[in-house]
């Protein structure tokens, strides 16, 4: 169930304490067009979806469930908290027009709050955690690495609490979920926990935003 929250703003608002830096390794941006695809995990999936929906250079955003076994990738299922999937974006992205290090940014910036241990605003279990899953080893140094460097500046009031594990299998939720904020702009859950944080992205990245 989705309890609403008073102004859930683009996460990090009252935890960050420096300015959010370039990751320091990153992923080279390529010279030709391609497809590249990294899972994210940070609280309800509606957010995340609509906020990378909007990203520059991101192709697709697919909210499904990861972490868990195929067998109990469904909502209903995944919403008792004890299957270990975790809602979760599959963000198909181009990385001649942005790299990993870049979508790490806008995730730990304006998309959910990485201090929250299995738990995000007003949703709570381990469904909600934060989480990325990586696709190859390349992708994982850039994540370790940018969460390192988010540490040890001391960008947030507390440590970063999300998990980086190998992607076994990526599920896509049912169709109702798919862009669930484009097609309820008005819901109040949206209202009050997503559109800040698009908000958000259109102020500190308007060179990131696609509109």
């Amino acid at each position: 169930m989705r309890f609403l929250g008073l102004a859930f703003l683009a996460a990090v608002v009252a935890t960050a304490q420096t300015p959010f830096p370039d990751a320091a390794v990153d992923m080279q941006a390529s010279a030709k067009p391609g497809k590249q695809s990294i899972v994210l995990a940070g609280g309800c999936f509606w957010g995340i979806e609509g906020l990378f929906e909007r990203v520059k250079g991101v192709t697709n955003a697919v909210s499904g469930y990861a972490g868990g076994e195929k067998s109990t990738a469904h909502y209903d299922r995944v919403s008792e908290g004890d299957t270990g999937h975790a809602e979760s974006v599959k963000v198909e992205f181009d990385p001649a027009k942005i790299t990993l290090g870049q979508l790490l940014k806008v995730f730990f910036s304006v998309g959910h709050d990485p201090t929250e241990l299995n738990r995000q605003g007003p949703d709570t279990g381990t469904q909600y955690r934060s989480a990325i899953f990586y696709a190859n080893d390349e992708q994982k140094k850039v994540v370790e690495g940018y969460i390192k460097q988010l540490n040890d500046a001391h960008v947030f009031s507390r440590p970063i609490v999300t998990q980086v594990l190998p992607l076994k299998g990526f599920y896509a939720a049912e169709a109702y979920h798919q862009r669930f904020l484009e097609n309820n702009m008005t819901y109040p859950y949206i209202v009050y926990n997503d559109l800040p944080k698009l908000a958000a992205l259109k102020k500190q990245y308007p060179q990131l935003c696609k509109r």
